[in-house]
This record gives structure tokens, sequence and C-alpha cells, in this order.
């Protein structure tokens, strides 16, 4: 009769009982909630941290908005707005919301899955070590996200490498709901409140830039353009020009300027894959430069047809 093998606790266990069975303090004080604060990014209007949660004794992401904004009714409704997205678009392609409240101040803030690994910029900064099956399914993980949000309703308007996640297990996360649109009760799409103001030398790639809601370099037509009858087709070229980027190493539209990049977008027919690359399957050619097309009512239609079309076996050619 063979034995089991025997158990072996790993060399540092990270979860023991000591943890998992400490009481909680007979009263509790919100303010010693969450602890143990360390930076993790600053955006345009928020700040990222990762500290401990001391009911659960994990460590989490904690958004809130910066100082200077912390009181701004606009801001507030943005980050309200982004925290509820994202929590009601549980999939396992988007990153878990825990908890929505308020600081010992009464300014917002929302907790989060802290989740360590690689964006997609990162790994396309050293894509030619990726096999391009990895890249393709990457990019059907995030279309998954996509279509959950699309069936709620929601568009995210900022597709771009950088907003995706790829975790240590293999996870892939849709990240950063902050510009997402979405409708009210009578079908009406709810107003960005206030735009971002442009800045003087700032970077073309930068969210928000010269008052446009997403990336330049990563926008459709129709979004550059604050086109009131933006659709879910907008986040199919996002996701399109991320796809190109996979097969080729860059954007579809280029420019080194602003509105080089605009007018590129709006005018120029980027090359065809297999114009800059070796090896660019015919099928995939096919899927990206339709969901290129500035036409949208020509261009994939849905993200689940966009799913299907990359889910073929398009090595075969």
């Amino acid at each position: 009769m063979s034995e089991y093998p025997k158990f072996k606790l790993p060399d540092n266990p990270t979860l023991v009982v000591e943890q998992t069975d400490k009481g909680l303090a007979e009263k509790i004080d919100l303010n010693f909630r969450y602890l143990y604060f360390k930076t993790i990014a600053k955006g345009g209007k928020s700040l990222i941290q990762s500290c401990k949660d001391m009911h659960l004794n994990r460590v989490i992401c904690y958004k809130s908005l910066l100082p200077e904004f912390a009181d701004d009714e606009i801001e507030q409704k943005r980050l309200l707005r982004e925290a509820r997205i994202a929590a009601i678009l549980q999939h396992p392609n988007t990153v878990p919301t825990y908890e929505l409240g308020r600081d010992n101040k009464g300014h917002y803030y929302f907790t989060m899955k802290l989740v360590h690994g690689y964006t997609l910029r990162e790994i396309f900064d050293y894509r030619e070590r990726y096999d391009l099956g990895q890249l393709i399914d990457i990019i059907i993980q995030v279309a998954h996200a996509l279509a959950c949000a699309h069936s709620h309703g929601v568009i995210h308007r900022d597709i771009k490498p950088e907003n995706i996640l790829i975790g240590p297990y293999g996870e892939v996360l849709l990240l950063d709901w902050g510009l997402a649109k979405v409708w009210n009760q009578k079908g009406k799409a709810l107003p960005v409140e206030a735009e971002v103001p442009s800045r003087e030398g700032e970077d073309p790639t930068m969210t928000g830039f010269q008052k446009l809601q997403g990336t330049l370099f990563y926008m459709s037509p129709e979004q550059i353009q604050r086109d009131p009858a933006i659709d879910f087709r907008t986040d199919i070229y996002s996701l399109g020009i991320v796809l190109y980027e996979a097969l080729t190493g860059r954007t579809p539209a280029q420019g080194e300027r602003i509105d080089e990049v605009i007018k590129s977008t709006l005018e120029d027919v980027p090359p065809q894959p297999s114009e800059l690359a070796k090896n660019v399957p015919p099928m995939l050619e096919e899927t990206v430069m339709s969901c290129l097309n500035k036409d949208v009512e020509k261009r994939v239609q849905t993200i689940s047809e966009l799913i299907r079309a990359l889910q073929q076996n398009w090595s075969l050619g």
C-alpha cells in the first residue's frame, strides 16, 4: 500500500493560525483599520498606495484623491463612479473591489486587491521574448473583461498596455475604470463633467491630454472627435491598436507632436502588419485591420465577435 507523501510546510509561510484566529478589538477604531501605507503610484488626480488591512490581516491597494483634489466635487464623483463600476464588474479579468468609504477627514477612498506583476507595456518592451500565442491570449482575456463591461452598458475608453496587468499566476487584469462611460436609466450617456485641462509640454501618451478623455495613441477617431454618439466599438478600436502593437511592435498612428498623432489617427490608413513584421498570420492581419477601420459600421461590431476571431486557429494561415 503506497504511503501519502509527508506534508512539508513552506520555509516562510505567510498564512498561519496565529494570523487567521486573532480576535478583533472589543472597540473598533476605524482610524486604525488601514496602516503601513506605501505609495505605489501617483496619477493626475489620484494616489494609489499599498497598506495593511488590520481586520483581515492582508496587504491591499488603497486609492484616494491627491490632497489638492480631495474636496473637488467632480473628482469625488469620478472616484465614486470608478469604484462602483469596478465593484459591479465582478469578472476574473477585473480587479476585485473591497470597500468604498471616507477617511477620518471625510475624504473618499476605495480599496481593492493588490496584484503584483508586469504590465503589457513592460512585456511589449521585451516583445521578442514572447510567443505570439501568449500575447494573443492576453488580449483575449482583456476582451473577456470588456465583454463583461459592455454587457453592463460600460465603455472603458482607456484601453492601453499600461492598463493591462499580468499577475504572477498568469492572471490578466484590465485596470483603471476612471474614464469609463455609463448611461442613465433613460439611455442617455452621462457627460464627463470637467475635461482634464491641457498642460504645456505634456507627453502625448498621457491620459487626458488636451482635454481628450483617453490616451492619444490608443484613441479611436470618434473618441478624438468627441463624438456624442460614441459606443462600445471605440473599445474595439483601442484593443485593435493593442493587437496591432503585439503583431508589429508599434502603434498604427504615428507622430511626434500631438497634431501629427491626431491627423494620423483620423486620416492615415496604417500599413498592413505583414509590411512591418515577419510571419504575421493572415487571419490576425485581417482581424486587426477590421478593428482599425475608421468607419465604425465596417469595424468588428462586437467584442464577442473579436473574441471568436482571436480564438480561431489563426496559426494555420
